[in-house]
């Protein structure tokens, strides 16, 4: 079993992913993002074949796109495909989010 340093990872984009690369696995992936305070637009698309769970992990954030609202601290939401979503930090601080995603039954490889 091997552990990955995943913070340290974060380049200027503000995400870095855990993948197939890193487990060689396609099974699933790990995307952490980070955005300053106030940033606003980051956006979250799994893309074809492919489904997401977005976690609050630090802060709040509003999302709009496919759906409008607010992702409190704690709270999740599920995309698929290619439903898109534009986070925006509402906070001051620095905020964090998970990414836990794999691959729909139609996005096999």
């Amino acid at each position: 079993m091997k552990i990955f340093e995943v913070i340290s990872r974060v380049g200027e984009s503000g995400e870095t992913i855990l993948g197939a690369e890193d487990t060689g696995s396609h099974a699933c992936y790990l995307i952490y993002g980070r955005m300053r305070g106030r940033e606003k637009n980051r956006r979250l698309k799994p893309g074809k074949g492919h489904e997401e769970m977005i976690l609050a992990v630090k802060g709040d954030f509003r999302f709009s796109g496919e759906a409008e609202g607010t992702l409190k601290q704690g709270q999740a939401v599920h995309l698929s495909g290619e439903e898109t979503l534009f986070l925006e930090n509402l906070t001051d601080q620095p905020a964090v989010y998970l990414l836990a995603g794999g691959h729909s039954d139609s996005g096999q490889h």
